[in-house]
């Protein structure tokens, strides 16, 4: 998978979080802790915006992932 940082995280590096795309969902991770020992999540692609929508999250772009 490729990854990528998300719109989500900060400038400075402090949050990262990491973003990869795949035919049936989109994948989440913590950049700080490694490739290999961050705990991931997994959305499906349909519940995308719902879960970016959530009310602990606020509003943001979703465009970025479709």
């Amino acid at each position: 998978m490729k990854w990528f940082k998300s719109s989500f995280s900060d400038t400075i590096g402090a949050d990262c979080v990491e973003v990869a795309t795949s035919p049936h969902a989109v994948h989440v991770r913590d950049s700080k802790l490694g490739s290999d020992d961050s705990p991931r999540i997994s959305v499906p692609r349909a519940s995308w915006g719902t879960f970016l929508h959530h009310p602990s999250f606020g509003v943001r772009d979703s465009s970025a992932i479709s």
